[in-house]
């Protein structure tokens, strides 16, 4: 069945032209909100039960790492099939309804291979989505306001980040870990519905369909450059669900620090989304590549503070601010930044394969953050970080 149609005469609007607050982002980012209202609940309170059930940070490394390495080469296909309008407007409504459906199967989690096997189908799912969606995006704003769409759209999703965390919070001691995890399933479930009700294919968008021109059309010079700043960048940009777990040793472990820390992510949140909106309009405005930049070398103020460990809670909440912003320009300025440097009809394909380099960084950077941290010490495993993140807002500022 061929996906609903996104008409002009419907909006006022044209392909390419016309309003960026439309029906198609409005539908994404309740889609997105919904999501992470669902995962995010699940992600907030993770790291606290990997310590009930007896496993150690290098597990969580494990988790974070291996299921965002292994969506890679989902999230190549997801760039693939970005580009073929016929199919794309599905392949993002199930990916939305597999990662709310692997999100709840945690209930069920009774060591932490069951909970990587979970994590990493609903990531792979997470990893499909994610290049149909941003191209239907796109394809649905005017050219010029690319930066704002995509940072409205991420400040949607991480609505749904703080909201996430908040309610676990609210029901972590009331219902329990496993039920957490079952509830998480109704916000994953409707972000499905609402991507595939609200959600349609851009009309003017199917009359644009070429025969694939290769991989190597998908990634031209300039954009090859930036690949590698993204992926030196992503060696040390450990999952931030790590910080938590950072934020509650410093503190001391006990149940009211582990509540803290799960605070302080929502604070990470919060500071995410009250900047993608900002950060996307600044980028419309200015040289977005070097924005970018910027925002890759606070990062590494940023992990230097963590590497440091500071025990006080208003000290960690301004490094978790920090992170948050960064995150916010991560998710907001890279997409943008391969817009510009991606021809129109390899596009999908080209957000597929910057999606699949930033899951490599994941893989990379989570596994090893995690083994220094249970092998040598936390100094060493942010201190890795901090040097990554370095190298990359280096190669950022002088390669592209």
């Amino acid at each position: 069945m061929a996906p609903p149609q996104f008409h002009p005469e419907q909006e006022d609007r044209h392909y390419g032209r016309g309003r960026w607050l439309n029906r198609n982002l409005i539908g994404m980012g309740l889609a997105s909100l919904l999501s992470d209202l669902g995962h995010e609940m699940a992600t907030a309170i993770l790291p606290l039960f990997i310590v009930t059930i007896g496993a150690s940070p290098a597990a969580l490394g494990m988790i974070e790492g291996f299921s965002d390495g292994a969506s890679t080469f989902a999230k190549i296909a997801g760039g693939r099939l970005a580009d073929q309008t016929r199919v794309r407007h599905a392949v993002a409504s199930v990916g939305y309804l597999i990662t709310g459906l692997a999100t709840g199967s945690f209930a069920l989690a009774q060591s932490w291979l069951e909970l990587l096997l979970a994590r990493t189908v609903g990531w792979m799912a997470r990893g499909t989505r994610g290049p149909c969606r941003d191209n239907i995006l796109v394809d649905s704003v005017p050219a010029e306001r690319v930066g704002t769409a995509f940072g409205f759209h991420r400040s949607a999703d991480t609505a749904g980040a703080i909201l996430g965390p908040l309610l676990a919070m609210f029901l972590l001691h009331r219902i329990g870990f496993r039920w957490v995890f079952l509830v998480s399933l109704i916000p994953g479930v409707l972000s499905a519905a609402a991507f595939f009700l609200v959600v349609r294919e851009p009309d003017g968008a199917a009359r644009l369909k070429q025969p694939f021109r290769g991989w190597a059309a998908a990634t031209p010079a300039s954009f090859r450059r930036f690949l590698l700043a993204v992926g030196v960048f992503g060696a040390g940009d450990f999952a931030h669900s790590m910080l938590v777990l950072r934020a509650a040793d410093l503190m001391g472990s006990s149940a009211r620090a582990m509540s803290a820390a799960v605070g302080l992510y929502v604070v990470h949140n919060v500071a995410h989304a009250l900047f993608d909106y900002p950060v996307g309009v600044l980028g419309d405005r200015y040289q977005r590549r070097y924005l970018l930049a910027a925002f890759y070398a606070l990062d590494v103020v940023a992990t230097i503070g963590f590497a440091i460990g500071p025990r006080s809670l208003s000290a960690l909440a301004v490094l978790f601010v920090l992170e948050g912003t960064v995150m916010a320009a991560e998710e907001t300025l890279e997409a943008a930044v391969a817009t510009d440097l991606l021809p129109r009809d390899v596009r999908g394909a080209g957000f597929g394969i910057l999606a699949a380099t930033n899951g490599i960084g994941d893989l990379a950077s989570s596994v090893v953050v995690g083994l220094l941290w249970t092998q040598v010490s936390a100094h060493a495993a942010f201190g890795y970080g901090a040097l990554m993140s370095a190298i990359g807002a280096l190669l950022l500022f002088s390669a592209v």
